[in-house]
C-alpha cells in the first residue's frame, strides 16, 4: 500500500512525528508527554474507524511505545502508556527482540484462508465449479440461483475459483500471512495473528500489508535524536533507495541539506558501500565458483541471506561472505572519522535485524527507515521541497552501486565488476523477488539447476525500493532510481575512488 495515503499511513506518520517532537522537547518529562499524544492523534469522543475511541487510543499508545523502541504489551495491560518509558533513553533499548510485533487488540482476527462465492455467481448451466471440486464441497443451490460451498468439506484448493468463467468465486487469505514468504504467521487461540519468530526474517511485508495496521516494528528515532542532542558526531548513511522517497523534486542535495539541518555531522550515500560490496562479491565469485562452490548467492539483502541460511543450512556457505553496503559504508565512515556514530537511513526493517548482530553493532549504531525519517523532518518543520539544494558530499558512487536498490541491480553490478576483471568470463545469473520465490530459487539451486550461477534474492517484490519503510509507489521509485543511476560519473563499481579502501575495510578486525 506504499504510495496510497490511507488512514494507517496517516497514523503512522503522526506517531513518528510526535515521538520525534517529544525527543526534542527535553524540558518536559517524557512520561507526561507520551500520555497526551494519543488524545492529539485521536481527538474527540467518537471513534473514526473502530467502534471505540478508547480502543483507537490504546492502539496508538502501543504504536508510540514501539516507535520508542519499547516492548509491545498485551490487551489486558492496565498500566499507563508511559510504563517503563524511561528505558527509551538507553541506546540499547532498540535491540530488545522481537523487532516485528502484532498489536493483538488491533488485529481483526481475519480467517487464515477461505473460499467464497460472491454475488457475481450467475448460477450457470455449466457449473464447472461443481465438476472440478475434488471433495464435492460445491453444489448449485437453485433456490437462490447461486453456487454454495460447504466449509466442512472444502480444502481451500481454489480449483472452483480457477474454473469459474465469471470469476465469481474468490480465495480469500489473511493479508499479512499471504505477504509472508516464510509462512511465519498463523492464528493464536483467539484467532489473532501470531508470528513464529523462529521463521521470521523481519522483512516487514506483513507490516505493510495488514489493512488494520495491527503490525508494527520498533524504531530508534527517539534515541537518534537524543544522541545528536548529546553532542556526538552523528553521520547519516543513506541507502540508494532514497531517490524520490521524500518527493519527486527532492534531489540528493536537498536531502543532504535537510539532514544536516537536523544536526547530523555529515551525509554519506550507501551507494559507495554498494560499490565496495559488488567488487568484493565479484572477487569472491571468481575465487570460489565453480571450483569450491556450486553457485554463489549475493548477501546485501538481509532477509534473503537469513532465509537462505535458515532454510537451506547445508548451503549456507554458498551465500557470499561479503559485507553488506550498510556495514561497509559504516566502516568507511568510522575509518575516516574516528569517534563517529553512524545512522543507516533506508527502506528496510530487516536492516534493523542486521544491526542487532553483535558483529555489526560496533559499525552501525542506529537504523531508521525513510518513513521514520519523514516523521523527524515533520517534527522540525523542514520542507524538503523548498529547502536550498546542498550539492557535494561523498557521492563518488557508480551507476552499478546506485542500482542496488532495484531488483536485478545487485547481480548486474557484480557481473559488471567480474567482466572488468575477466572480460571473457561468462557469468549466468538468476534472481527472485519476494521470499516465497526466493525460497523456490534456492530449492532449485540445491537441486542442481543453477551450476556456476550468481543468484540474487530480494525479500521485497521490486527490490529495496519496496521495503517496509518506504513511502512512494514501487514502480515510480524504480524509475527514479534508474534515472539517478544513469547520471553517475562511473558505470562500473571498480572505477570509483573508494575501491582502494576495500582491503582495509574488509580486513579490519571486528570488535
Amino acid at each position: 500500500m506504499r504510495g496510497i495515503e490511507t488512514r494507517i499511513q496517516e497514523i503512522r506518520h503522526r506517531v513518528f512525528t510526535e515521538v520525534a517532537r517529544m525527543a526534542y522537547e527535553t524540558d518536559q518529562p517524557v512520561d507526561r508527554q507520551i500520555e497526551k499524544i494519543p488524545y492529539r492523534i485521536i481527538p474527540g469522543d467518537v471513534a473514526n474507524f473502530r467502534n471505540d475511541v478508547f480502543l483507537e487510543r490504546a492502539i496508538v499508545g502501543e504504536r508510540l511505545r514501539l516507535a520508542m523502541g519499547l516492548p509491545c504489551r498485551g490487551a489486558g495491560t492496565q498500566a499507563p502508556v508511559s510504563d517503563g518509558v524511561e528505558a527509551a533513553d538507553q541506546p540499547e533499548t532498540y535491540y530488545t527482540p522481537p523487532l516485528i510485533n502484532v498489536i493483538k487488540f488491533a488485529c481483526n482476527a481475519c480467517p487464515e484462508k477461505r473460499v467464497l462465492v460472491t454475488d457475481g455467481c450467475m448460477g450457470c448451466l455449466a457449473h464447472p465449479c461443481v465438476e472440478v471440486c475434488p471433495r464435492d464441497a460445491v453444489r448449485l443451490d437453485r433456490t437462490i440461483g447461486r453456487a454454495r460451498i460447504d466449509p466442512k468439506k472444502c480444502i481451500q484448493c481454489g480449483r472452483c475459483a480457477g474454473a469459474c468463467s465469471y470469476h465469481a468465486i474468490i480465495v480469500q487469505e489473511r493479508p499479512c500471512a499471504a505477504a509472508c514468504g516464510m509462512d511465519a504467521i498463523h492464528s493464536d487461540a483467539l484467532g489473532k495473528a501470531d508470528i513464529d519468530y523462529g521463521k521470521c526474517v523481519s522483512c516487514g511485508m506483513c507490516l505493510v500489508n495488514c489493512p488494520f495496521g495491527a503490525i508494527a516494528d520498533k524504531s530508534q528515532l527517539f534515541q537518534v535524536i537524543r544522541e545528536i542532542q548529546s553532542g556526538a558526531r552523528v553521520y547519516a548513511a543513506i541507502a540508494p533507495a532514497f531517490v524520490g522517497q521524500f518527493g519527486a523534486k527532492v534531489s540528493s542535495g536537498k536531502l543532504r541539506a535537510a539532514v544536516k539541518k537536523l544536526g547530523f555531522a555529515g551525509v554519506f550515500e550507501v551507494a559507495v558501500g554498494a560499490d565496495l560490496c559488488a567488487v568484493q562479491e565479484a572477487e569472491d565469485f571468481l575465487e570460489n565458483v565453480p571450483d569450491r562452490l556450486p553457485f554463489m548467492a549475493t548477501s546485501c539483502c538481509t532477509s534473503w541471506a537469513v532465509m537462505a541460511k535458515k532454510t537451506f543450512p547445508d548451503y549456507a556457505h554458498c551465500v557470499s561472505m561479503a559485507l553488506t553496503p550498510m556495514t561497509l559504508t559504516a566502516r568507511l565512515i568510522k575509518r575516516t572519522r574516528p569517534g563517529a556514530k553512524v545512522v543507516f537511513i533506508g527502506p528496510c526493517s530487516a536492516k534493523k535485524l542486521e544491526a542487532m548482530d553483535e558483529s555489526v553493532r560496533s559499525e552501525v549504531d542506529f537504523v531508521l527507515t525513510f518513513e521514520e525519517m519523514a516523521g523527524i523532518f515533520a517534527a522540525r518543520g523542514i520542507d524538503l521541497d523548498t529547502i536550498e539544494d546542498r550539492p557535494g558530499g561523498v557521492n563518488d558512487s557508480s551507476a552499478a552501486g546506485r542500482g542496488f536498490a532495484v531488483s536485478g541491480g545487485v547481480a548486474k553490478a557484480v557481473v559488471d565488476a567480474i567482466h572488468d576483471i575477466q572480460p571473457e568470463r561468462e557469468v549466468p545469473t538468476a534472481h527472485a523477488e519476494g521470499l516465497r520465490d526466493c525460497r523456490k530459487l534456492m530449492a532449485m539451486a540445491k537441486a542442481g539447476k543453477y551450476p556456476g550461477y550468481l543468484l540474487e534474492g530480494m525479500a521485497c517484490p521490486g527490490g529495496c525500493v519496496a521495503g517496509a519503510g518506504t513511502i512512494q509507489p514501487v514502480q515510480k521509485s524504480q524509475a527514479l532510481v534508474k534515472l539517478y543511476a544513469s547520471r553517475a560519473s562511473h558505470p562500473n563499481a571498480r572505477q570509483t575512488e573508494y575501491v582502494k579502501e576495500l582491503e582495509y575495510l574488509v580486513d579490519e578486525p571486528e570488535e
